[in-house]
């Protein structure tokens, strides 16, 4: 009785840090505010847009922040410099191949360029390392790192014998991805071949999804969220089915077999629209549900400033909290459905003919 008591102590030890540590960031940037700033009005859409939309620094606390490189093509070359000015300067940044603004984000020449009238002139072009950039960079290293040291450690020990370390984590989900998602839909001759891109797609989507929790805390990031990162993924899905397609793929969207022949001429172009709304949907899906979690997680937060109480900071934390442990949840959820459609598409695109 007396280490059941210990134990539960113990956990609620660490519930309470774990409250703590979600928290403490809510209520230190409200005592953090100064004067002038409470005055101002609390608008819970600029926040969240804030928090979710990539930017050229890492936002660590308050006028705290960490500037990343600016990369811009412009007519006298390359010109590269750190963004801090931007952000926590007079909001020019003059070097010696010319001079810059920023608006919501977008960097435009400065003597082109008027807020107040709304005048947006030429651009420069932008190559810079911005956050989620930088994100894309550190999950590719991460995966990197975790499968070659994998790989390392099978050409040491041996595929037979029992997996330590990363190997007993990583293991498991590895062979549910091949003998339940890749062989039941591409076809066990067929799925050799693409089962070191649909592995791929699987962690670097989970991996990212869950390095976009950080957003709800100072200096995260939101790479799943982006919707040019979704629109990729799913671009190289598309393009990676229509090139590994066979006859019988092609032959089933341009004449299709035992359909008259009025039908076919009337089916062949929705058909074909079928194969971009499938890359389409693959591209909204998951780009709706990871931003939609941010959004809910960061309007429960947005509560705590528009009614300016720690108690509705108490009262708000467990539901964030619930929420949170969903999109844990939803962060696997979605790199498993993206790969499981993925796996579907390029298994109807190979698959042999079975019509006489």
């Amino acid at each position: 009785m007396v280490a059941m008591f210990k134990k539960g102590n113990k956990n609620l030890r660490n519930l309470a840090v774990l409250v703590f540590f979600i928290t403490a960031p809510i209520y230190l940037a409200s005592a953090s505010n100064s004067e002038d700033e409470a005055e101002k009005k609390f608008s819970p859409s600029e926040m969240i847009m804030h928090h979710i939309k990539d930017t050229h620094e890492f936002h660590i606390w308050d006028k705290i922040a960490i500037p990343l490189p600016v990369i811009l093509w412009t007519e006298h070359g390359f010109d590269v410099f750190l963004s801090g000015g931007f952000y926590h300067g007079d909001g020019t940044i003059t070097t010696s191949k010319g001079a810059y603004v920023m608006h919501h984000e977008k960097i435009y020449y400065a003597e082109e360029h008027d807020v107040e009238e709304g005048v947006h002139a030429e651009k420069p072009l932008d190559f810079s390392i911005t956050r989620n950039v930088f994100s894309l960079f550190m999950s590719f290293a991460l995966i990197s790192w975790i499968f070659i040291s994998i790989g390392n450690s099978y050409k040491k020990r041996g595929g037979n014998s029992a997996p330590k370390g990363m190997q007993s984590f990583f293991e498991p989900i590895i062979i549910y991805v091949r003998d339940e998602i890749v062989i039941p839909n591409v076809g066990d001759k067929k799925s050799a071949t693409y089962l070191p891109y649909l592995l791929t797609l699987f962690f670097f989507i989970w991996i990212n999804n869950m390095i976009g929790l950080v957003p709800f805390f100072p200096g995260g990031s939101n790479l799943s969220g982006n919707i040019a990162f979704t629109f990729t993924l799913s671009l190289l899905t598309f393009l990676i089915v229509q090139f590994s397609a066979n006859k019988a793929y092609w032959k089933h969207i341009f004449w299709m077999p035992g359909v008259p022949v009025l039908v076919r001429f009337l089916l062949a172009p929705i058909e074909l629209l079928g194969t971009v709304s499938k890359a389409f949907a693959l591209m909204i899906r998951l780009f709706a549900n990871i931003t939609g979690g941010h959004i809910v997680v960061l309007s429960l937060v947005s509560m705590v400033f528009l009614f300016k109480s720690y108690a509705v900071g108490g009262i708000v934390t467990p539901f964030i909290l619930f929420i949170m442990v969903l999109e844990l949840m939803v962060a696997a959820i979605q790199a498993y459905v993206f790969t499981l459609l993925t796996s579907l598409f390029i298994g109807m695109a190979v698959a042999d003919d079975d019509h006489h």
